[in-house]
C-alpha cells in the first residue's frame, strides 16, 4: 500500500489533523498522524509537548522504532502504534497514563516485549483490541512477588553488602548480584526467559539498593531504577522487602458468595496458644451439611475471580502461619527456613531406620495371625512384575515444612480444620530436556481454600478462597489452550470441589479462577482427570453416581465448554476412583463407601447410563460381623501398569493385588470377582475411616498414614512378591514418627489423623495432610 512522501511535523499540521478544530495546541484532544512515514527522529519532542490535553494519538502506518525520549503528554489515554517498526517499547514507560495501546503488525516485537508494555504502563487494560485485566494483574503483581521472593533466596544464599559501601564496591557487588540472579532464577515458559531476565534484573537492583537506604538512610549513590510514580524512597523499601504496599486491585466478590481475598499481612502470624481443640468431625459425617438442592446462586463459567498471590519473600509477614522451630533462634527471615523441630530422634547413618514386625504394637501381630485363616480367596505368588526403577536400597525421608495454611479467617489457633485432598502439578518439558517446576509444586484442599505450595522452600504460592465452601478434592490436568492461527498452548489448570457440587476450574500460574460448573446436586467427594484426554473429567458424588464430563475448547481468552458424557451409577458414595495405567480409557476402578467397583467406560458404546461391570472382593470380607462390613474401600492406587494397593476399614493392613490376573478369572456372568491377591502389607489397626493411601510407581513405594501422624512406608521390590506366602503380612520397611512440631511457648503438637498422602514421581517429596489443619513436608535426603 502507498505510502505518501515523509513531511515534517509543524504546528500548522498537527492543528489541520487534530480534532476538534482549534487554533491551539492545547486544546487538541485527538491526533491522526498515520500514515505519513515518519520515523522516530521526525516527531518533535518539544512541539509534541505542547499538547497537554491530548487524549487519542494514531501514529500507525509509519516506519518508527521507538517512541522519543523525553515526550511528554500527561492526558494520553489511547495510542495507535500498529504497523510500525517499533524494536523498543521500554520508550513507551514516560506515557504512563495510557490505557488502551494498539503495537499490532510490528515484525521485531515479541512476546517478551508485550509483558514489558503491560508492566510498564500500570493504567493499560486494553492491549490489540483485547481486554487484559486479568493478565495484567499477574504480571504486575503475581509474577513480581515470585521473583522478587527468589532474587531475594539468591542475595541471602551468596551475597552481602561490602564493608565500607562505596560507589565502585557497591557497582562490583551489583554486578555480580544481577548475574547470578539472571543465571539461577528460572520462571514460567521459555519464550518469556528475555522477560524474565529483564525483571530480574530490575528488582535485583531495587533490592540492593533497597538494603543501602537501610544502611545509609537513604544512601549516597543516585537511584536509577525505575519506581513507581510519586514513590518515596520508604515506600519503595518497604515494597521491595515484600511489605504490604502491594495489594491486588481486583479483589472480587462473585454473587455475594465467593470471594478471593489477598492475604492480610497482619492475620498471617506465627503460632500462638490455643485452647484444646476437639477431635474433628471424620469424612462420613461431612455429608449431613451438603446441600440437596442445586445452588441458584451458581455464576456464569465465564466469570473470572482472582486467586490470592501469597509468594513473598522469605521472612514476610505475609506468609501463611506455620509451626514454629523452637531449637532455633535464628533471625525472623533465616529462621522462616526451619519450620519445625523434630523432638524425636532420628536413626543416625549406619543404624537401620526400619522397623519390623516386632517393633510395631502387639495388635498389629494379633491382625497378622488372624490374616492366616483366609486362605480360600485365590492368590498369587509370582508372575506379575513392578517394572519400576528400583532404589538399591529404601530412600530417607526427613520432615522439612509443617504449613497451617488453610485456616478459618486466617487465624492461627485453627487446629480443626480437615485436609482432604493434596497433588504434585504435571511437569511440563522444556526446550532444555528439563522440566518447568512442576515436580516441587503442590495443590492442597481442605475447609474452604485450595493452596498452592512450593515444596522446596514451603510458600505458599497461590491461595483460593471460597467462603461457604468446604472443598473434598482437586485433581490437576495439562491442556491446550488454543491460541490464534492454530497452534495451542499447554497449561496446567486445577479443577477443585466440594460440599457445595460445584467445579471449580483454576488456572494458577495467572492467579486465574476462570470457571466453574455445577456437577451434582450433593457434594463432590472425588476427582480425576484422564492421563490419556486431558478435557475429561471425572467427579464422584454423594449421589453415589460419578460423571465424566468433558472440558473442552479453552481458548486464550478462557471460553470453555461443558460436555456431560456418561453417568456411572455406584450404590454408594465414591470415595477413590483409579484408571488403568495401560488404557485408561477403557475401565474405572471405584472404590465406594460398599466395595470396589470395575465401570466400563469405552465412549464409543450407545449407553450414557451405567452399572458397574463387576465388583472386586477381597479376602477381609468374610470377618463381616453386626459392626462391620470391611467393605468401605477408604485406599486405593495403581503401584505398576497391573499391581493395585487398596485397602479397606478396619481392615489392619493393605493388600496388593493384580488387575490383570483379577479380571482373566471374570466369567462374564457373575459380578463379584475374588481379588489374586499378590501380597499384603501390615498397617494400623486403627478404626478410623478414610486415611488415604498413596504410590510412587516409578520407585515402588506404598505410602499410609496412620491415626497418630505416623508414615508406614513400604518398599515394594519383585523378590518380596515372589517370596510372599499366602496368609503372611509383610512389615512396613519404615514408620515414619510424627515429627512432633513445636507451637511457641506450648510444647510440641501430638500427631493427627493422616488424611491423604501424595508424592512427586521421582520421589523428592511427600505430602501429608492432618485432620488438624497441617500439611507436613517430608524431603528426600541427599536430593
Amino acid at each position: 500500500m502507498y505510502i505518501r512522501a515523509m513531511e515534517k511535523i509543524t504546528e500548522k499540521i498537527l492543528l489541520e489533523k487534530s480534532s476538534p478544530k482549534t487554533n491551539k495546541l492545547e486544546q487538541i484532544k485527538i491526533l491522526n498522524l498515520s500514515r505519513m512515514g515518519l520515523k522516530s527522529e521526525d516527531l518533535p519532542v518539544p512541539l509534541l509537548s505542547k499538547l497537554c490535553s491530548l487524549e487519542q494519538l494514531d501514529l500507525s502506518g509509519n516506519l518508527l522504532q521507538e517512541i522519543p525520549k523525553g515526550l511528554c503528554l500527561p492526558s494520553l489515554k489511547i495510542l495507535n502504534c500498529s504497523n510500525n517498526d517499533m524494536e523498543d517499547v521500554v520508550s513507551l514507560e514516560a506515557l504512563r497514563n495510557i490505557e488502551e495501546l494498539r503495537l499490532e503488525d510490528n515484525l521485531y516485537l515479541t512476546v517478551n516485549d508485550e509483558h514489558k508494555v503491560i508492566f510498564l504502563l500500570p493504567k493499560l487494560r486494553m492491549f490489540n483490541g483485547k481486554d487484559i485485566s486479568s493478565t495484567a494483574h499477574h504480571i504486575r503483581h503475581g509474577s513480581t512477588e515470585i521473583l522478587r521472593k527468589r532474587v531475594i533466596g539468591v542475595w541471602e544464599r551468596s551475597f552481602g553488602l561490602p564493608d565500607p559501601i562505596t560507589a565502585q564496591s557497591l557497582a562490583a557487588v551489583e554486578k555480580r548480584f544481577v548475574v547470578a540472579a539472571c543465571t539461577q532464577i528460572k520462571y514460567g515458559p521459555n519464550s518469556l526467559s528475555e522477560y524474565t531476565k529483564w525483571r530480574v534484573e530490575m528488582i535485583a537492583k531495587e533490592y540492593l539498593k533497597s538494603l543501602t537506604f537501610s544502611e545509609e538512610e537513604g544512601g549516597k549513590i543516585t537511584d536509577t531504577t525505575p519506581t513507581k510514580e510519586n514513590e518515596t524512597p520508604a515506600e519503595r523499601r518497604t515494597r521491595d522487602l515484600g511489605g504490604n504496599s502491594i495489594v491486588s486491585p481486583q479483589k472480587r466478590i462473585r454473587n455475594n458468595s465467593e470471594v478471593v481475598t489477598e492475604a492480610s499481612p497482619r492475620k498471617s502470624s506465627r503460632l500462638a496458644s490455643a485452647a484444646p481443640v476437639e477431635a474433628s468431625p471424620r469424612k462420613s459425617k461431612r455429608v449431613t451439611s451438603t446441600p440437596q438442592k442445586t445452588d441458584p446462586m451458581m455464576s456464569s463459567p465465564r466469570k473470572h475471580a482472582r486467586m490470592t498471590n501469597v509468594g513473598t519473600p522469605e521472612g514476610s509477614p505475609r506468609k501463611s502461619s506455620r509451626l514454629e522451630n523452637a531449637s532455633k533462634t535464628e533471625s525472623p527471615r533465616r529462621a522462616a527456613k526451619s519450620v519445625i523441630s523434630t523432638p524425636t530422634s532420628r536413626p543416625a547413618k549406619g543404624e537401620s531406620p526400619r522397623k519390623t514386625a516386632k517393633d510395631q504394637t502387639t495388635s498389629q501381630q494379633s491382625k497378622q495371625k488372624t490374616a492366616k485363616t483366609e486362605n480360600n480367596t485365590p492368590r498369587k505368588t509370582a508372575g506379575a512384575k513392578l517394572k519400576v526403577t528400583q532404589l538399591q536400597e529404601p530412600v530417607s525421608l526427613q520432615p522439612l515444612h509443617v504449613l497451617q495454611c488453610h485456616s478459618r479467617q486466617d487465624s492461627p489457633d485453627d487446629f480443626s480444620t480437615q485436609l482432604w485432598a493434596c497433588a504434585f502439578e504435571p511437569p511440563q518439558e522444556c526446550s532444555d530436556g528439563g522440566i518447568s517446576g512442576g515436580s516441587r509444586t503442590v495443590a492442597t484442599c481442605g475447609g474452604e481454600t485450595l493452596c498452592v505450595i512450593d515444596c522446596e522452600s514451603g510458600h505458599v504460592l497461590k491461595k483460593y478462597k471460597v467462603p461457604g465452601e468446604e472443598f473434598f478434592s482437586l485433581a490437576w490436568s495439562t491442556v491446550l489452550m488454543s491460541r490464534t492461527g492454530g497452534s495451542g498452548r499447554p497449561c496446567n489448570i486445577l479443577a477443585a470441589g466440594g460440599k457445595r457440587g460445584l467445579v471449580k476450574l483454576i488456572h494458577p500460574r495467572v492467579n486465574l479462577a476462570f470457571g466453574e460448573f455445577h456437577a451434582s446436586r450433593r457434594a463432590i467427594s472425588i476427582m480425576r482427570f484422564s492421563p490419556r484426554n486431558a478435557s475429561f473429567l471425572f467427579t464422584g458424588t454423594y449421589e453415589n453416581k460419578i460423571f465424566l464430563w468433558d472440558i473442552s475448547g479453552l481458548d486464550r481468552d478462557y471460553n470453555f465448554k461443558i460436555s456431560k458424557l456418561l453417568v456411572l451409577e455406584t450404590g454408594s458414595t465414591p470415595l477413590h476412583l483409579s484408571l488403568l495405567p495401560t488404557s485408561p480409557d477403557t475401565h474405572l476402578l471405584s472404590g465406594c463407601d460398599d466395595g470396589l467397583y470395575v465401570f466400563d467406560i469405552q465412549i464409543s458404546k450407545n449407553t450414557q447410563k451405567r452399572n458397574e461391570e463387576m465388583e472386586i472382593v477381597f479376602p477381609v470380607y468374610k470377618k463381616k460381623d453386626k459392626k462391620n462390613t470391611y467393605r468401605t474401600i477408604d485406599g486405593l492406587s495403581f503401584l505398576s501398569d497391573d499391581i493395585v494397593a487398596s485397602k479397606s476399614h478396619m481392615q489392619g493392613s493393605i493388600y496388593l493385588w493384580s488387575w490383570s490376573a483379577t479380571r482373566a478369572s471374570w466369567n462374564g456372568r457373575k459380578k463379584e470377582v475374588p481379588a489374586v491377591v499378590l501380597a499384603e502389607l501390615q498397617w494400623s489397626s486403627t478404626d478410623i475411616p478414610y486415611l488415604s493411601l498413596g504410590t510412587c510407581p516409578g520407585y515402588g513405594y506404598v505410602v499410609c498414614g496412620d491415626e497418630q501422624g505416623r508414615l508406614w512406608m513400604y518398599h515394594i521390590t519383585d523378590t518380596m512378591m515372589e517370596n510372599f506366602k499366602s496368609g503372611k503380612t509383610i512389615s512396613a520397611t519404615e514408620v515414619l514418627e510424627w515429627p512432633s512440631p513445636v507451637r511457641a511457648g506450648k510444647g510440641a503438637l501430638e500427631g493427627p489423623s493422616i488424611n491423604g498422602i501424595a508424592m512427586d514421581p521421582d520421589l523428592h517429596y511427600l505430602v501429608a495432610l492432618t485432620d488438624k489443619n497441617m500439611a507436613v513436608v517430608w524431603k528426600r535426603e541427599g536430593r
